[in-house]
């Protein structure tokens, strides 16, 4: 079982949980509830929701735990756990007696660990907060709720850069606000849209194939254009860029995808038909580059998911297309009509397949026609 962590909202710890406080804070997180669901129903992602109060029931448990351990000290009137290495203390108890985000982790390892059962636990936040968890990872390993080394159960850090304007400077609006994100998906879908009837699409699609593609090419840009860099690094924003049909985008990748889908289509064959009765034969180098690029696939998702690295997909799925265009447009390597044909409808089945797997890891939906 694998639990990813996202630090989404938080307005302050009860200490003596006052009715008064308890409503405005249920107030505040249906209001961001609502508008992170409009942002989730966009992305196509699912949560199954536990917020930090969630955790608050069992904070108190585990401190005593962790006190009883011998773990926890006492520090100019706070409770504190000394890391070694580290300079400053952990702080799971504020001089005034309060829980801070310390607090909540501990308790919510623990919950992780021996309620849910999980095996490996992914904690997504800004590169900003790595040696907050550093030292909440460290002092559970003391405790013995994490095993030392790299054994599982574990908990890993995945933290990510900003993501700066055409200024050089963090991506906001001309009134200094952030920039909402449900607005940048609305924006990339539109411009995708306007792509689509700019290329004569609203007179041959219906409105509803229209809207789907939008959807999967917006949507996919703005993934893919954050994806595709190392989630360490800041990166500039443009949506140009990011829309634009040639190059590393994502737009570039599902019209490739699409493509590939159209010359199996134009064959007039059966897919399940050839892939049951067809027989691949790499002879030409275009072929043969090809064919061992789709077996690197494995590797290259083993990698990622080690390092937890989803650009080291994204550099692979585009190094796909690009060797599958060589081999495309190769006239050696005709494929529709030439005496290879089975063969090569085979392999633009395997890089079409393979595409597809690559878009499910990055929550990419991929198109089928152009």
């Amino acid at each position: 079982m694998y639990l990813y962590s996202f630090r989404l909202i938080s307005l302050c710890s009860f200490k003596g949980g006052e009715e008064k406080c308890r409503r405005a804070w249920a107030q505040i997180c249906e209001i961001s509830r609502t508008e992170f669901h409009k942002v989730y129903q966009r992305l196509g992602v699912h949560l199954e929701e536990k917020g930090e109060s969630f955790y608050n029931p069992y904070i108190p448990g585990v401190i005593e735990g962790l006190t009883k351990q011998g773990l926890v000290e006492e520090s100019q009137g706070a409770r504190v756990i000394f890391i070694e290495g580290i300079n400053i203390p952990l702080i799971v108890v504020k001089s005034d007696g309060g829980f801070n985000y310390a607090s909540t982790d501990l308790a919510a390892l623990w919950y992780r660990l021996n309620e849910e059962k999980a095996e490996w636990i992914i904690y997504v936040t800004d590169v900003g907060q790595q040696q907050h968890f550093d030292m909440v990872f460290k002092a559970a390993k003391r405790a013995g709720l994490l095993p030392q080394g790299d054994n599982y159960p574990k908990a890993s850090h995945v933290g990510f850069g900003l993501v700066l304007g055409e200024d050089g400077k963090r991506f906001r609006t001309r009134n200094t606000e952030v920039v909402r994100l449900v607005d940048l998906l609305d924006e990339a879908k539109n411009r995708s849209k306007a792509a689509l009837i700019e290329r004569g699409k609203g007179e041959e699609w219906t409105e509803e194939e229209i809207e789907s593609t939008a959807d999967a090419v917006g949507y996919g840009a703005v993934k893919y254009a954050d994806l595709k860099n190392n989630r360490l690094t800041n990166y500039t924003f443009n949506f140009d860029q990011m829309l634009n049909d040639k190059g590393n985008t994502a737009f570039y990748l599902l019209y490739a995808h699409a493509r590939i889908c159209s010359i199996i289509r134009r064959s007039g064959k059966d897919v399940e038909e050839v892939k049951n009765k067809g027989t691949l034969v790499l002879e030409h180098k275009d072929e043969r580059d090809l064919g061992l690029h789709l077996l690197q696939f494995a590797e290259v998702v083993e990698e990622a998911f080690t390092n937890l690295l989803p650009n080291v997909v994204c550099d692979y799925l585009y190094n796909l297309s690009e060797i599958f265009s060589k081999f495309y447009s190769n006239p050696e390597c005709k494929v529709i009509g030439s005496d290879k044909e089975t063969s090569r409808l085979l392999l633009c089945e395997a890089t079409a397949v393979v595409m597809r797997k690559c878009f499910n890891l990055l929550g990419i939906t991929p198109i089928y026609k152009i």
